[in-house]
């Protein structure tokens, strides 16, 4: 329905139409935007949940310890693509695994979980490159 609506403006003059999920780069590969996660986290096979004292630690950019572990989904492969979530369910991000579920419960504190690609603070860190 959107699209048909879309389709009566000329395309010099349409500004958006929908949600963005990414884009492509220069060298033809889709990169995702934070602007997708509501998408994501609804039907996310993969998904961690991030401790409250590790949650601005992220928010900031940075990645997720087993220390700011608090849960994750069974069976997560390595490298799999991950939806961040706080304790109370609320979409805080998405990353890539870093170990498989069955090694990190052997990891030590300070080994990586889950490594850092987008979040919502990404708006407000990158305010002034965006205008």
């Amino acid at each position: 329905r959107l699209v048909r609506r879309a389709t009566n403006v000329a395309r010099d003059r349409l500004v958006a139409a929908g949600t963005c999920f990414g884009k492509f780069s220069k060298t033809k590969k889709f990169r995702l935007h934070v602007t997708c996660l509501d998408f994501l986290a609804q039907y996310a096979q993969h998904k961690v949940w991030v401790k409250p004292s590790a949650e601005m630690s992220f928010l900031y950019g940075n990645n997720i310890t087993k220390s700011g572990l608090g849960r994750i989904t069974e069976g997560t492969p390595r490298y799999a693509g991950v939806v961040v979530l706080s304790m109370n369910d609320i979409p805080l991000g998405f990353g890539v695994a870093a170990q498989q579920t069955e090694y990190v419960r052997d990891l030590e504190p300070t080994s990586f979980v889950v490594l850092h690609q987008a979040d919502i603070g990404e708006y407000l860190r990158i305010e002034n490159e965006m205008s």
